[in-house]
């Protein structure tokens, strides 16, 4: 739930967009493990002491394989991805990075490919 100040969002909602931030970015630009490709990061949960973030992520192509690759490569860049974003982030306590896949991204794939499919049946009939 997001709670809005009399001025404006809350700090931890400021503080966990601004994590999700440079993440995104230091996955981007930093993290050189082959097994971590094209990864997305879709979103962050900071617990409300800032000690654990949960990082949802998805990659392309989504199957079994790269998702469980792609996933030990985060593990592997945790520490170093915590690090940095400590120097980046000014917060009293640089959170425990935990991965989770966002599988959200490829069902949505998934569906609009059945929607497709039933568009071009419904036009062949």
């Amino acid at each position: 739930m997001i709670t809005r100040r009399p001025g404006g969002v809350s700090r931890s909602v400021r503080v966990t967009e601004q994590v999700h931030h440079e993440l995104a970015e230091l996955v981007r630009a930093e993290v050189k493990d082959p097994r971590v490709g094209m990864v997305t990061i879709t979103g962050v949960e900071l617990t409300p002491d800032y000690a654990y973030a949960t990082v949802y992520f998805s990659v392309l192509p989504d199957d079994e394989a790269t998702v469980a690759s792609t996933l030990a490569g985060l593990r592997h860049a945790a520490g170093f991805l915590r690090s940095q974003l400590g120097r980046r982030v000014r917060i009293h306590t640089t959170p425990e990075l935990r991965f989770v896949h966002d599988a959200s991204v490829g069902r949505a794939m998934a569906m609009s490919k059945l929607i497709d499919e039933a568009n071009r049946q419904h036009a062949d009939d």
